[in-house]
């Protein structure tokens, strides 16, 4: 029997019809869609069906009898007589809804949809033709591909938006097969290559176009129709050899012992700020504006995460997009999951993961530096001391710094052991050290804070708790950050307090408690650019005792 699908989202006043109609005769195969107000009487709607069928009955017969009019004289009629033929009439448009043969008529949309979640014999008959009515079935209400697809990198859909359908239980397949001369999609060979959410694209689809069908599906084996979509674009080859395929070589596996594990931060740089003129003439000008484009950049710095087998990511410029649509499904899959914490009304962030293969996770949280720091009573002291420069004030205030902490319980170590990981990203202007060094000391309030809660919720020794600081602190190690961390105070004559004169800190002293020393040490540079080349990136460590940091 033919399906008729009617969705209706919970609190929405509109349901949907969606079919798709087949008459042979006509010449007619085409879907129909309709949105209707639940408070609407059903005649209303049949009437509206009907009369948009109608319209593609009128419009094919229309097209139909105009080439039979358009016949040439056959060689024998030389008198010049036309040949005439019977016009094609049109079928009577009928549409119903029976209920056991008894049409149904006179009432709400609302109240038809009662009946049919309870009663499967309530069907849509149009033109003799029966249609069983499936309501809420699991349904693709959008998939879509990338712009770039890169032979030796993974693609996945950049778009899937789903309803009444869990995509985990979704079935995917992927083929790849040659457009023809004809330029015909119709007329491409398929050629079957994964059946999962992802797939490594191969050397051999270079050139050629990908398709990817999706059937949706429920946990309780529900299945909706299938959708598929094609690539506008080929297959392109790879940029050859990655730097950080070389990088890969020290990190083919994950780490075994289970009391060592991996730490990763990297900056993305969001696309909010790599798709502007000033990014493509000022920032990056070497860089073609293909290699800028997020589609092409998020190959690459996927395939380089997943590449260092880390236990621990923290990333920072995650646009609020690429963590929905990007890391957090992709991720799901190789066993990690995530926290995002946005900046402020700002499309981007910053994001933690964590293999759950290798941790529980106890808590999470995360604030913006500037909106809280006159709320929270942790702040309260340091904040007090900068209320005599207004300047100072609103700039720092205004600023949609964030900063979150994940707190993760070990799975695999000898001894139970709970980690606090904080992740952020701080202010990027070359005038504000002093804000770079306010942000950082509030910080440590923070995850000062989140510490010493978790090691009384949970009656735990200094052995059994440690911390780890990541992030983008866009601050070289000769500044006040480095020394607040490493050396546990910045005095309140340091430099950095001084950066900008009309917003100059005074009398202001930090100190935190930790032992804590960078992981890697200072790399001549964490960020490489034409302009500017220095080491901003830091995974900062609270000195462990059960588990080493790799």
């Amino acid at each position: 029997m033919n399906i008729v699908y009617l969705k209706q989202v919970p609190n929405e006043e509109q349901c949907h019809f969606h079919f798709r109609l087949i008459n042979k005769s006509m010449g007619i195969d085409r879907v129909f869609n309709f949105s209707r107000n639940l408070n609407e009487n059903i005649n209303a709607c049949v009437d509206r069906m009907q009369s948009n069928i109608a319209k593609e009955f009128n419009k094919k017969t229309k097209k139909r009898n105009n080439k039979k009019q358009k016949k040439i004289q056959t060689p024998s009629q030389s008198d010049g007589a036309a040949t005439t033929s019977q016009a094609i009439e049109i079928p009577e448009i009928s549409l119903k809804f029976l209920n056991e043969s008894e049409e149904i008529r006179d009432q709400q949309l609302c109240d038809l949809i009662e009946d049919i979640k309870i009663n499967s014999k309530i069907i849509l008959e149009i033109i003799d033709e029966k249609f069983q009515i499936n309501y809420n079935c699991p349904w693709i209400n959008l998939i879509a591909l990338p712009t770039s697809i890169l032979a030796g990198f993974y693609v996945y859909p950049s778009k899937l938006e789903l309803q009444f359908a869990d995509k985990d239980e979704c079935e995917f397949i992927w083929y790849s097969g040659v457009m023809p001369k004809s330029n015909n999609q119709n007329e491409i060979i398929w050629e079957q290559k994964c059946d999962k959410f992802t797939y490594s694209v191969s050397a051999d689809d270079i050139g050629k176009h990908l398709k990817l069908k999706c059937t949706p599906k429920t946990k309780s084996g529900e299945i909706g129709p299938t959708l598929e979509v094609i690539s506008k674009c080929t297959v392109q080859a790879g940029p050859g050899q990655c730097p950080f395929e070389i990088r890969h070589q020290f990190t083919k596996e994950k780490l075994e012992n289970g009391n060592k594990f991996r730490v990763l931060t990297y900056n993305l740089l969001a696309d909010l700020y790599a798709d502007s003129d000033y990014s493509r003439k000022e920032l990056f000008p070497y860089c073609p504006p293909y290699a800028l484009h997020i589609d092409y950049r998020k190959q690459l710095f996927i395939k380089e995460i997943l590449g260092y087998h880390a236990d621990i990511l923290c990333m920072q410029e995650v646009d609020s997009k690429i963590y929905d649509l990007d890391l957090e499904p992709l991720l799901r899959l190789k066993h990690y999951d995530g926290f995002y914490q946005q900046k402020g009304c700002t499309a981007e962030g910053i994001a933690t993961f964590y293999d759950t293969k290798r941790f529980d996770l106890i808590d999470k949280r995360g604030i913006n530096i500037g909106e809280n720091i006159s709320k929270l009573n942790i702040f309260e002291k340091l904040w007090q001391k900068l209320q005599s420069n207004q300047k100072l004030i609103e700039r720092i205030v205004k600023r949609s710094t964030a900063v979150s902490a994940i707190v993760l319980k070990t799975k695999t170590a000898t001894n139970d052991h709970y980690l606090i990981v904080g992740n952020t990203h701080f202010y990027y202007h070359p005038d504000a050290d002093h804000i770079r060094l306010l942000q950082a000391g509030f910080s440590m309030l923070y995850l000062q804070s989140i510490y010493e809660e978790i090691k009384q919720r949970f009656e735990l020794s200094e052995h059994d708790l440690s911390l780890i600081f990541c992030g983008d602190f866009n601050s070289v190690p000769e500044c006040g950050i480095y020394k607040l961390l490493t050396e546990k105070f910045v005095d309140e004559h340091f430099v950095d307090w001084s950066s900008n004169i009309t917003e100059a800190v005074r009398d202001v002293r930090l100190e935190q408690p930790f032992n804590i020393q960078s992981a890697c040490g200072c790399p001549k540079y964490t960020n490489f650019t034409e302009l500017f080349a220095a080491c901003l990136d830091y995974i900062f460590l609270l000195f462990l005792i059960y588990l080493q940091c790799s």
